[in-house]
């Protein structure tokens, strides 16, 4: 490069970074465009769940393998927007208490329907990790006796859900309605997800594996405890809700709520706790979504939603956009370079989960990935694993360049400390 025209560039990168300082957001821009991507986020799971809600009514009112299979897929579509909001989880107190009515795993599913005898009974651990509710209209919970011969939504959210204090015990949220669509995935490291017949939701003579009833009552509570979730989230995020407020009161706390959610979801959330734990038991339990096979697009959804929300873009499910001022923005008007890296960064995160999500849906499926001695299965994940590393690398040195403070990222013993796992 001759003198002239590394004079020129240099001059024209010092233009660049003034104009890029100059042009700075208001910090309060970048807050507004990232609550308004939470409330789209949450009202399209909402908008889902809605869909999801329509299904499972038609199949209960029409048990068949055409009704079964639909709600199946209505399930699977509701989870696309609810996986991206969730690296609002983190870094937000009010997300954080109410996630686990919605997405709480894994889960000891014994305690709400049938399963299959290797799965053994009450534990040390847990003693109604095999409750099977859906079988008993009454029983004995913490020394009180439980009337369940109606299974509502009050019951299952006030009563059952992390029954005991025991976190297992999950009774609500996607992953109950997952397994009583699915039924238990008894294929281990083999091929196929799980498949509950239809008749499970048959009545009479059709009826297979009993309460078909009361199994119907617990599909139809859990989903409408779904809905009614999903819609008191997306009304915090609202204009004038709670959690709209907390996050716009101060704003060097709001700017740090993002990171805080970016960084969590991306080292110890999902590339710790969600995915090198699994590869490190070698175990298909530790799928985040078990009994469907979906945990590839679990993962998958879970990076989109921390790349658009460093972007400040997200398109809606009718197609519609919703972006403005972003964090990328202010981060540019720091240190344009950074920008580059951590765009660059979360971009190679989302190519080496998208080869592991096409690889999954061509038929070879997460749980067999995670089998011990499958190097190409591991190879796989921990593309995503080191890739979520990578990104949260670049998200600290992000705190460091915007002068915050007091930033902790959630942890992992799968990647902090692992031998801690086998103790």
């Amino acid at each position: 490069m001759s003198k002239s025209i590394a004079a020129a560039s240099v001059l024209a990168l010092c233009v660049a970074t003034t104009a890029s300082a100059a042009d700075a957001p208001a910090k309060a821009d970048v807050l507004n465009t990232y609550a308004n991507i939470a409330e789209a986020k949450y009202d399209d799971s909402l908008i889902a769940a809605k869909s999801l809600q329509a299904a499972v009514n038609a199949l209960i009112a029409a048990p068949s393998d055409a009704t079964l299979n639909a709600a199946r897929a209505a399930w699977l579509a509701a989870r696309v927007p609810y996986q991206q909001s969730e690296v609002y989880r983190f870094g937000n107190a009010i997300v954080d208490d109410w996630e686990g009515k919605v997405n709480a795993w894994p889960l000891d599913e014994g305690l709400i329907d049938y399963v299959d005898a290797s799965y053994g009974g009450p534990s040390d651990e847990n003693e109604f990790a095999a409750l099977n509710v859906i079988a008993n209209p009454s029983f004995e919970l913490s020394g009180n006796a439980i009337d369940a011969s109606e299974i509502t939504p009050e019951l299952l959210a006030e009563t059952l859900h992390e029954a005991d204090g025991i976190e297992a015990n999950v009774a609500t949220g996607y992953h109950a309605v997952e397994f009583l669509l699915w039924g238990q995935d008894l294929n281990g490291h083999g091929a196929g997800a799980g498949n509950r017949p239809w008749t499970d939701f048959a009545q009479g003579d059709e009826c297979t594996n009993g309460n078909c009833d009361r199994r119907a009552q617990y599909l139809s509570a859990a989903t409408d405890l779904l809905v009614s979730d999903l819609d008191w989230i997306t009304a915090q995020w609202a204009d004038g809700g709670d959690a709209r407020t907390a996050l716009t009161q101060n704003e060097d706390a709001g700017i740090s709520a993002i990171l805080t959610g970016m960084g969590s979801l991306s080292y110890g959330e999902t590339a710790g706790e969600r995915m090198r734990l699994g590869v490190m038991l070698n175990d298909p339990e530790e799928e985040h979504s078990c009994f469907a096979d979906n945990t590839h697009n679990d993962h998958y959804y879970n990076s989109v939603g921390i790349q658009n929300v460093y972007l400040g873009s997200y398109t809606r499910i009718d197609g519609t956009p919703v972006n403005g001022a972003s964090l990328s923005d202010l981060v540019i008007a720091s240190d344009p370079a950074l920008d580059t890296e951590m765009k660059a960064k979360l971009a190679n995160t989302m190519l080496a989960l998208g080869v592991m999500k096409s690889t999954a849906e061509a038929g070879f499926a997460y749980d067999q990935m995670l089998e011990r001695g499958n190097a190409g299965g591991e190879a796989l994940i921990m593309g995503g694993v080191n890739g979520l590393i990578d990104q949260t690398k670049t998200i600290e040195r992000i705190v460091t360049a915007l002068e915050l403070e007091n930033i902790e990222f959630e942890g992992s013993d799968s990647l902090d400390n692992p031998d801690a796992v086998f103790q």
